[in-house]
């Protein structure tokens, strides 16, 4: 008998399959506020350093304001993204098609039904590495339970950085005090066309892995 407590197979394939989803958001269905903050309950479930529980989840289903949010997002994301992909590898088919997705959301992100901005109370520390992988390592795991908790009702999402470029504006659009609350994401969730997402292609974890001490 196994001591897993769970059905591993079904667990699993949650895990492997949970993909950044972009182009297969589907753009004309709403999303119930009541399924989204049954998946912020289930986030409130992930650890945090201390047990400080800063999170705050911003969602944002008017218009307007994703439109504005967009707007941003596109200003930081025109530059950083062509340069991106004028660097990339031709051979790197996967990379790519990442790209692709990347700059369809560019042109459709005031389209996603829902912005969810995960935030922390405070900013952001200065000093030692500790300091900040402390501070965020107290939301992303909220963020990654989140984000599963879509995946397992059949909604997507992915996980974008580049409106942080023009923080202080968002936060201004979004009614946010600047100095208390630091954004860390803007993710475009909507149900999904299909639910039949694949394994990504990854090496074998013996190439990602060390034992007991660094390797070359």
């Amino acid at each position: 008998m196994s001591d897993a407590p769970f059905d591993l197979a079904v667990t699993d394939e949650l895990l492997a399959t949970t993909r950044a989803v972009r182009k297969r958001l589907d753009l004309g269905r709403a999303v119930p506020r009541s399924v989204l903050l049954e998946c912020v309950a289930l986030a409130q479930q992930a650890p945090t350093g201390s047990n400080s529980q800063g999170w705050r989840f911003m969602i944002v289903d008017d218009a307007g304001v994703r439109k504005e949010l967009a707007g941003l997002y596109k200003k930081a994301a025109d530059a950083y993204l062509s340069l991106a992909r004028a660097r990339l590898d031709g051979n790197d088919k996967q990379t790519a098609r990442v790209y692709d997705s990347a700059f369809w959301l560019v042109e459709h992100l005031a389209e996603a039904p829902v912005h969810v901005i995960p935030c922390l109370t405070g900013r952001a520390p200065d000093g030692p590495n500790i300091a900040g992988a402390s501070y965020y390592g107290s939301i992303f795991p909220a963020v990654w339970s989140f984000q599963l908790a879509l995946r397992s009702r059949g909604l997507g999402s992915a996980l974008t950085t580049l409106h942080l470029v023009h923080e202080r504006e968002a936060a201004a659009v979004l009614g946010l005090d600047f100095d208390a609350v630091t954004q860390v994401a803007l993710l475009p969730v909507g149900y999904t066309r299909g639910t039949d997402f694949k394994h990504a292609a990854r090496p074998s974890p013996e190439t990602i892995t060390w034992w007991n001490r660094g390797g070359g």
